[in-house]
């Protein structure tokens, strides 16, 4: 019987009787303990879970990176998990679920920001005043979980940078940080030191891309251009507009990478030294090496925080199992960054629910690296909810968790069945939510629906990172479509 892994919880303490009873698998954020469940698949429409095994570490599973590594693939890890290089520092207290909910809120309200297409004024400033050019006030950014590990600079520098399909420019915190720059746990990129490093100018064609790219007009500081990046919680980076060699594996090198070095930051990104940008826009990573990937990405991201993951670019040898589906970019969202999807259904337990076509196609949705909890309109979470509530009336109703509100306290039981969720797209594509997607887990007696309301009708329904995982995701820019993939990781 195989074990599988539900990440992104606290530990819970069981007596010896309560041994049997239900223990989906989570990273303790506190304790960095991993819990982990013995189940098997029903062949109907529930996930069954057999309630007797408990295992606890806090060590890293390397063999449980991506199937499908090869020689242009990143490992993927969870920014405060055992495998994270962020890990090791002991001072950093990773989040509670109550700051994990509220960093998600402010990435959903970031990408509101972006698709509301609000853009600043162009202006000039001197160098000295770099060091005071947020876009606003900041404080924290629920920018991603993920991190991969990159090289910047000749001789290059490993930085550990977020990585995120809702945000298109790369940038990480540079010397001599002329403003303010967060503690991270990588040394920051001097520019002084690297031999191929260079200022882009006010007046190229790459500086006047920045609009697009970021929400906001580039400035000017003594004929450098000068970039500005803000998170929907007000977080932050300001910085010069650079290029350098990039290099992601030993067989991947792109000189004249476009980045921005920051010399003025402020959020909480985790010890993490900045930001991967894997949007759709010129200046994102997948658009400055089209030529070589042809725009073409993938990534697994791990059931558990003690797991390792996958980002490999291009195409890779296969496209994992003929279980891979397609599904159009929707061409209903305008903005240049990130990815749409055209949801046409979701079904529970094997019923397709009853929710009108114009509910989804009112606001759109995107599939989202960086959001944490899929937010769904209203109306159609209202049925997932009411579906999904009466398939689990057996089972006694917890306390709920900040924006989740359907919990269920499993501390007498010894065995669960979960309906089975199921999203439907564009071309007919089903695609069946793990279970480690399903949940999520604060305790044995706080075990979540993973779903959340949008608060009006014309918010944007985002697929998020909860959902995704051990799934193949494969983002194809130049083909406009993305695909999914089941077992793509553990």
């Amino acid at each position: 019987m195989a074990t599988m892994i539900v990440p992104n919880s606290i530990a819970f303490q069981l007596s010896a009787n309560s041994l049997f009873f239900l223990l989906l698998i989570i990273f303790c954020s506190s304790c960095k303990t991993t819990y982990a469940f013995q189940g098997t698949k029903s062949k109907s429409f529930h996930h069954i879970l057999h309630l007797n095994s408990l295992l606890q570490s806090a060590a890293c599973n390397s063999s449980t990176q991506g199937l499908h590594h090869q020689k242009s693939s990143l490992q993927v890890v969870h920014k405060h998990g055992p495998c994270s290089p962020l890990h090791l520092d002991r001072a950093k207290t990773p989040p509670t679920h109550a700051e994990t909910f509220f960093q998600d809120e402010g990435r959903v309200r970031y990408i509101q920001s972006r698709l509301a297409n609000k853009s600043g004024s162009k202006e000039d400033v001197k160098v000295t005043d770099v060091a005071n050019l947020p876009a606003r006030d900041g404080r924290v950014v629920g920018s991603g979980n993920y991190i991969v590990t990159v090289g910047i600079g000749t001789p290059k520098k490993q930085l550990s940078l977020i990585f995120d399909t809702g945000s298109d420019i790369t940038w990480t915190q540079c010397e001599p940080c002329l403003g303010y720059c967060y503690q991270q746990r990588d040394a920051k990129f001097d520019p002084s030191v690297s031999s191929t490093y260079s200022n882009v100018s006010c007046n190229s064609v790459q500086c006047s891309s920045l609009s697009s790219a970021t929400g906001y007009l580039p400035l000017c500081s003594l004929s450098t251009c000068v970039y500005r990046t803000q998170y929907g919680d007000s977080s932050f980076s300001t910085g010069f507009f650079a290029k350098d060699r990039l290099t992601l594996t030993p067989f991947d090198v792109f000189d004249n990478f476009l980045f921005g070095c920051g010399q003025n930051n402020q959020g909480l990104f985790g010890g993490a030294a900045g930001l991967l940008g894997l949007g759709r826009d010129q200046l994102s990573l997948p658009s400055q090496t089209a030529r070589k990937y042809n725009k073409i990405f993938s990534y697994c991201l791990p059931s558990s925080s003690s797991s390792i993951g996958f980002l490999t670019l291009g195409k890779l040898r296969r496209y994992g199992s003929k279980s891979v589906k397609f599904t159009p970019l929707s061409t209903s969202i305008q903005d240049s960054s990130f990815y749409g999807l055209d949801i046409t259904g979701i079904s529970v337990g094997g019923k397709r629910l009853s929710i009108s076509a114009s509910v989804f196609t009112t606001a759109g949705a995107i599939i989202d690296s960086g959001t944490v909890i899929t937010r769904l309109p209203p109306d159609a979470y209202a049925a997932l909810r009411s579906e999904f509530r009466q398939r689990m009336r057996r089972y006694r109703m917890g306390r709920e968790l900040s924006i989740l509100d359907t919990c269920y306290d499993f501390g007498k039981y010894k065995s669960v069945n979960i309906p089975k969720i199921s999203f439907f797209f564009l071309g007919g594509v089903k695609l069946t939510i793990p279970l480690v997607g399903t949940l999520y887990v604060a305790n044995v007696s706080q075990v979540c629906l993973a779903f959340a309301a949008n608060s009006d009708a014309s918010d944007i329904a985002i697929f998020g990172n909860t959902q995704q995982k051990t799934l193949q995701v494969i983002y194809d820019g130049a083909g406009g479509r993305v695909g999914f993939g089941t077992k793509g990781c553990y």
